[in-house]
Parts: structure tokens; C-alpha cells; sequence
């Protein structure tokens, strides 16, 4: 079954072409992402009708860029899937008005994706040749299941239990801020380009981690739920402090000291987890899943309690029709029925 995947919730506007064989395993034929970096940065972030206006222009030329690289046409396509929930709904129904159209001028059916559960879908994808954490030298499959789920973006950090591919039981969630909005404040703080998530990785690398002792968030009661505002908090004040000179002289090691306390939130609640389900398979999976010292910490901390990391290269953990592509799919080989009528949501399934 050749499936078409469309993705605009935020500011990546993208569009895959995935081959399922059968209901476990399947092939990427194609993935295209027209990022909005470019547009948004001068405005600190996300700017809802910005994103709006360029999900309209690109999806067109997207759509079809993925189709000529997997060598095919409209009329071979079996299927269409479309983030249709979690997101900015102005996005949201850009790729859900085109996704809706393409379905009634095909004749095809049409399956509406959680944005969420779509990002764990990306570590079932297959790439042999990829070089992940030494902990995950192969994707998941259904086989592995069930697993524990960690979703670390942007817009959302949660830990769940995923049990099939369709199925999940929220564990914990984070009570303020998700982690990668976190990572995004304290790059603005910094002074560092937009987005903030990568540059603060990258000035984290030549700073002091354990410069600064910031906080890690602790819900009492929900020892698997996240906070991160105090942490957010505990820098700003942190640089108020300082004169302008030496907040410039210590960026990195404000950087590494805030990396350090993120990481560790998600990491020891990965691990209280791991012993309260005693299922010893985690996938770390959404845009914050890029950092390379998260995988590494995870990995080892994992290691340490008789559990393994699954996580996706690093180009499969942000916003990619890839994902959505790979979790409609499953929708089909579960016999999910698919609809015409999809509306959007800015509340993940996982929260109903």
C-alpha cells in the first residue's frame, strides 16, 4: 500500500510517501520538509498567520516534490494520512483542507493522525544504515512492544506506555512548559538564534554543566509528570545577576548548566518508569530527541537499569509527513475506517 503522509501543525511543511508491505514492516520511498526557520526567527517564534501563509504556498510544490522522488504520480497513491490534532489550527487546516481535497479528487481514503503517536511512529521506521545511540542499533516493531514512549518536543513532553502501535496509556505529562519550549526561552535568554533548542546544544558543548546548579522539577505525588517553568525561571534570574559582560563570558556555561537540569528531569523520569512498569524498552521520540547529549545520557542511565533506548535518526524526530505517513499505515492495517469529515484539535488523543 503506497500512502501519502502531510504535515503542517507548526512550521515544517512536509509531505512523504510511504510503501507498508505488511501490517509490521515498510518502506519510505520519500520525504520532503520546507522549513519556516527563516520566516519566524526574526520574530523570537512561531507566528500563527505566517505559518498559515506558507503552508498554502509550499504544500502544492511539496506534494509533488515527494511524489516525482518516489517515482510516482497521484493515481498510484492508495491512501492519504494528515496530522489532523495536536497543533496551530490555522496549520492544521492548511495540510487538512489540501489532504481533504486530494482524498475527494482520487477517490481515496483519507485517515486522520495524531501528531503525538505520530512521533513515536518514526522509530518504527527502518534505516539500516543509520547511526543511532549505541543502545538502538535497529528500529522498533511491533514485536518489541510493548514499550515506553517518552515524547520530548517543542509543544509536548509526555511519557506513556505504548502497547500496539495504535494503542497508549498516558503515564505522566508535563504540569507548565514541554521541554523543547524550555530549551527555546533560555536560547532567547542567551541571546541565542532562532530556534533556541540547537544553539543552546551547541554553546552547552564548551561550557561547564555544573557551573550553575539549576533546578529539576519534582511533582509531588506524579513522579512521572514534568515542569519545567521553574527551571526557565531559575536561569533568568540566574542572568539578571550578572553584568552584561560577564552574561556574555558565561553563556556556555549557563547553556550546559540548563541542558544538564532538562536532561535529567527527562532522564530520571525515563528511569522511575522503567521500574514502576518493568517493561525495559523506552523510545525517545519529538524535535528535543535531536540532542545528542540527551541520547547519550538516556542511553546510560537506561543501560544502568536493564533497559534499552530506541530513538529515530535525528532528521525523523521533528515535524515530517514521514511519521504521519508511517502511523496512517497502521491506521489502515488495523482496519481503522477512514473519514472525510476532519476536524482539527489543538488536544492530543493522549489527553482524552
Amino acid at each position: 500500500m503506497l500512502i501519502l503522509g502531510i504535515e503542517t501543525s507548526c512550521d515544517e511543511t512536509s509531505a512523504a510517501v510511504y510503501e507498508s508491505s505488511s501490517a509490521e514492516s515498510g518502506c519510505l520511498r520519500s520525504n520532503v520538509v520546507a522549513s519556516q526557520v527563516d520566516l519566524h526567527a526574526a520574530f523570537g517564534g512561531v507566528v500563527p498567520e505566517l505559518s498559515a501563509r506558507a503552508h498554502v504556498e509550499r504544500l502544492p510544490v511539496v506534494v509533488s516534490e515527494s511524489l516525482r522522488l518516489a517515482g510516482l504520480s497521484f493515481s498510484d497513491l492508495d491512501s492519504i494520512a494528515v496530522t489532523a490534532r495536536p497543533g496551530l489550527l490555522s496549520a492544521l487546516l492548511c495540510g487538512i483542507s489540501f489532504a481533504k481535497g486530494l482524498s475527494l479528487a482520487l477517490d481515496r481514503p483519507l485517515y486522520a493522525v495524531d501528531h503525538v503517536k505520530a512521533h513515536v511512529a518514526a522509530a518504527f521506521l527502518e534505516f539500516p544504515s543509520a547511526s543511532l545511540v549505541e543502545s538502538s542499533a535497529r528500529p522498533i516493531n511491533p514485536g518489541d512492544l510493548p514499550v515506553l514512549a517518552l515524547v520530548a518536543s517543542g509543544g509536548h513532553t509526555l511519557m506513556a506506555r505504548q502497547t500496539s502501535p495504535l494503542d497508549f496509556q498516558l503515564l505522566g505529562t508535563t504540569r507548565d512548559d514541554a521541554v523543547g519550549e524550555a530549551f527555546d526561552k533560555v536560547g532567547q535568554l542567551l541571546g541565542l538564534p532562532f530556534p533556541g533548542g540547537p544553539h543552546v546544544e551547541r554553546a552547552a558543548a564548551s561550557g561547564d554543566p555544573s557551573a550553575f546548579s539549576f533546578p529539576v522539577g519534582i511533582i509531588r505525588g506524579a513522579p512521572l509528570d514534568f515542569s519545567f517553568s521553574g527551571l526557565k525561571t531559575a536561569v533568568l534570574y540566574a542572568l539578571a545577576k550578572m553584568p552584561a559582560r560577564e552574561r556574555r563570558r558565561r553563556t556556555v556555561d549557563v547553556a550546559a548548566s540548563f541542558q544538564r537540569a532538562a536532561i535529567r528531569a527527562l532522564s530520571e523520569r525515563a528511569v522511575t518508569a522503567v521500574r514502576e512498569t518493568g517493561i525495559r524498552s523506552v523510545v525517545l521520540c519529538g524535535g528535543v530527541a535531536a540532542n545528542r547529549t540527551l541520547r547519550q545520557t538516556l542511553s546510560s542511565d537506561l543501560a544502568a537499569v536493564g533497559a534499552r533506548l530506541f530513538v529515530p535518526p535525528a532528521v525523523f524526530c521533528g515535524d515530517t509527513g514521514a511519521q504521519v505517513a508511517v502511523y496512517g499505515s497502521f491506521l489502515a492495517a488495523a482496519g481503522c475506517p477512514p473519514v472525510q469529515d476532519v476536524d482539527a484539535s489543538t488536544t492530543s488523543e493522549l489527553f482524552e
